[in-house]
């Protein structure tokens, strides 16, 4: 598949997991609401309830900015329709400023519960250094 056949399915997706990699160097897996452009992944603390806004992720995110996100579709009735895409990269948390802004905007076009109640953040923005994917 090519890169605009993988972005177009990515768009599909509501929700992806994303991997980070703790300090002790096991992984940790999280499901997030995302939003994308050509180049970048973006994520944000949003108003969710959480026991803190520090969570783990932005931890791990800072000591090991390597980061993986997978988004697909599974159908019971009709494998036909299954797929999946991968996007590792480079992630950066951002607690305000321009990239946090741009982040949390590309978030708010694509969620109306966003647009209606922005996230605070703070944002994580990965920069896509491959993306690969399936489908059926």
């Amino acid at each position: 598949m090519n890169e605009f056949e993988l972005l177009e399915l990515l768009g599909d997706a509501r929700v992806a997991t994303l991997a980070t990699i703790r300090a002790d160097g096991r992984v940790d897996l999280v499901p997030v609401t995302f939003a994308f452009d050509d180049r970048t992944v973006v994520t944000a603390v949003d108003h969710k309830k959480k026991s803190t806004t520090e969570l783990k992720r932005l931890d791990n995110i800072r000591q090991f900015p390597e980061v993986t996100l997978l988004a697909d579709c599974y159908d019971d009735d009709d494998w036909k329709q299954l797929w999946w895409v991968r996007i590792r990269g480079r992630a950066k948390v951002h607690e305000s400023g321009t990239e946090c802004d741009r982040a949390i905007d590309l978030l708010c076009e694509r969620y109306a519960q966003y647009a209606e109640k922005r996230p605070k953040g703070p944002a994580i923005v990965i920069e896509r250094t491959e993306l690969t994917g399936w489908k059926a």
